[in-house]
């Protein structure tokens, strides 16, 4: 696993899709009056999404989730919304808005993670190791779940903060490592740092024998960093259907907030085992929080202009290539509307599941 100085350059990249790419492709939505009541998308191996948590509590009503596989990007998730390959899809803010710059008809409609003093990406490496600021990181490995994305964006931020120039900068070497895998790989030396977050991350922690060299928290603070995305074609053909669900992950968002965290983790591990996806459940218990800043994932616009200022610095994007007020929408987020916390559901027990 290597990378150059020429694929850094070309960050976020593996997300451009073009216009006519995205336009011969078909629209999920019935047409006419009819709109779709199921919804296809990509989970995460041995987590709870906040649209299966959603599902689980009766949010969802009569729209059903449609499960096509699991994924371990962000930016082949929109990608795979993006062509209709599924019907929403969620990543980093950064990788969002190159994807509305390659002109792709898509909307931001809800935030679903971000950072706070429990839900955090830190960059870890081991104990004895003797990486101890940016500078000590040039010719060193970096192993991420993907390229081009939130992982890579903290990184660049940290290294330019500590003084890099651009060659210095290219001479660190991202790697994408899939995140069961992460821990594993620091740990034999296969990499010097591991980009580790959630339970994967708490999990690594317990075991001991790692320290983190930064983190997402300690660069930008409280943020809401990724955001679940529909096509233009879907939320006109299905905004009914698009309502139900935005508004459903937003009541999620508070559910998991203002619910006890034994309770949260219980609904989880139900919610895991229920599915029949032979996944291991030990870890959920090491979950915190979905990181989500504002109210039932509202967009506020600052999380998106953070990263189309600095794509543009970079040189990804041209200023003024997106329109801010283009690339979301709060219209279908009926839960956080006048800023007020979602009821709770009448029954919040997991129910019973093998």
């Amino acid at each position: 696993m290597t990378t150059t100085a020429s694929t850094r350059r070309q960050f976020l990249t593996l997300i451009g899709l073009s216009a006519v790419a995205v336009s011969c492709t078909t629209a999920t939505g019935a047409s006419g009056k009819g709109q779709t009541r199921t919804l296809r998308y990509q989970g995460w191996a041995g987590q709870v999404t906040l649209p299966e948590l959603a599902e689980d509590l009766g949010y969802l009503e009569d729209v059903k989730l449609e499960w096509v596989g699991n994924t371990i990007s962000g930016p082949q998730d929109i990608q795979s919304a993006a062509t209709g390959q599924t019907d929403f899809g969620g990543a980093f803010n950064g990788a969002v808005v190159k994807l509305a710059a390659n002109k792709t008809p898509i909307k931001a409609v809800i935030s679903y993670y971000g950072s706070d003093k429990h839900a955090y990406n830190g960059y870890y490496v081991l104990a004895d190791s003797p990486i101890r600021s940016a500078r000590d990181l040039i010719g060193k490995k970096i192993g991420m779940n993907t390229l081009g994305a939130h992982a890579e964006a903290m990184l660049d931020i940290f290294l330019q903060r500590g003084g890099l120039s651009r060659a210095q900068i290219d001479k660190v070497e991202p790697l994408v490592v899939p995140p069961v895998n992460t821990e594993q790989a620091l740990r034999q030396k296969q990499i010097e740092v591991a980009v580790l977050g959630g339970i994967l991350r708490d999990k690594a922690l317990a075991t001991g024998g790692i320290r983190p060299l930064f983190t997402d928290f300690d660069l930008l603070g409280a943020f809401s960093a990724g955001t679940f995305v529909m096509t233009d074609r879907f939320l006109k053909q299905n905004p009914d259907t698009a309502r139900t669900f935005v508004t459903a992950v937003g009541r999620a968002i508070e559910w998991s907030r203002t619910t006890p965290h034994e309770e949260v983790i219980a609904r989880m591990t139900d919610i895991v085992k229920k599915r029949g996806r032979s996944e291991d459940t030990a870890p959920l218990q090491y979950w915190r929080s979905y990181g989500v800043a504002e109210t039932a994932g509202r967009i506020t616009g600052k999380e998106l202009r953070l990263w189309i200022d600095w794509l543009a610095e970079r040189g990804d994007i041209r200023k003024g290539q997106v329109t801010l007020g283009d690339l979301y929408t709060n219209e279908f987020n009926t839960a956080g509307a006048g800023g007020t916390a979602p009821a709770s559901p009448s029954s919040s027990a997991p129910t019973s599941g093998s």
